[in-house]
């Protein structure tokens, strides 16, 4: 899969999560079409999609065998990760720990995960 289409595929997910597991109306930038993501965002995206991609690989498809939770806060700590590459001083919520995050973003890091693991079967 192209670095494009990985990064798509993560985003693609990540709207459909928001859609799925956000209380009410989400913010407009949660649910920005692929078209209209910014650049730094698009490139994050890719990122955490190929790291989720080689995990699953490395680990001959048993990182499947881990529970939402764990899957959540792998994509978590690789979006985390992104975020002080692209942003000298990112905002707070930008950085939160995974027990930090609400609900629905924890969901949602999850359905990213297994979307990106349906993606490689």
């Amino acid at each position: 899969m192209s670095e494009n289409k990985g990064a798509q595929l993560f985003r693609e997910a990540w709207i459909a999560g928001v859609h799925a597991h956000f209380p009410g109306e989400p913010k407009a930038g949660y649910v920005t079409p692929w078209e209209d993501t910014p650049e730094w965002e698009r490139s994050a995206a890719g990122a955490v999609h190929d790291q989720v991609r080689q995990f699953l690989q490395l680990s001959d498809g048993h990182a499947a065998r881990l529970s939402r939770e764990q899957k959540s806060r792998f994509v978590a700590l690789c979006w985390t990760a992104q975020m002080y590459k692209h942003f000298t001083n990112p905002k707070p919520g930008y950085v939160a720990d995974w027990a930090e995050l609400p609900p629905w973003q924890q969901e949602t890091d999850a359905d990213v995960f297994e979307a990106i693991e349906k993606s490689l079967s």
